[in-house]
């Protein structure tokens, strides 16, 4: 069973392929680096890597850029704020946060997957002030609670 594909405008200021699904049921879709020069990542060096794409998300929606397995796995190279948001009203270049985890240099080259995105739908909240919430089992418990 397919689902409902959105429209999203998009700018690719830099021809790379556009983001897509790898498969039929993948929620994911792999975005590439623009690099004017390959980069090498030291180890536990961090960087912002450009990808040359803008997007305008309808209202209610947010992309959330997330690490890629295979980058992980094979070069320790990861993203710092994972995940990170894409806000519906932001129109700037899609830049991805990544650190290098290995204890070797690690080398990116311009066209290289080195993220995710994923469309999600966002609720907004309401609040309403109350003297009193419900009581749960858990409770307060917090961090590594049931670890007994």
């Amino acid at each position: 069973m397919s689902q409902t594909a959105f429209t999203v405008n998009i700018i690719n200021r830099y021809g790379n392929a556009l983001p897509h699904y790898a498969t039929e049921g993948s929620s994911g879709m792999d975005i590439r680096a623009w690099l004017d020069e390959e980069l090498v990542l030291q180890p536990f060096e961090r960087m912002l890597v450009p990808t040359g794409l803008f997007i305008e998300l309808p209202d209610g929606y947010e992309v959330q850029i997330r690490p890629r397995s295979g980058l992980a796995v094979k070069q320790g190279i990861t993203c710092l704020n994972s995940p990170g948001t894409v806000d519906a009203d932001y129109r700037g270049e899609l830049k991805v946060v990544l650190i290098n985890l290995s204890n070797e240099p690690q080398t990116i080259r311009s066209g290289d997957r080195i993220a995710q995105m994923v469309m999600q739908k966002v609720e907004k909240i309401n609040w309403q002030i109350v003297d009193l919430i419900n009581e749960t089992q858990r409770g307060i418990g917090g961090f590594g609670h049931t670890g007994k």
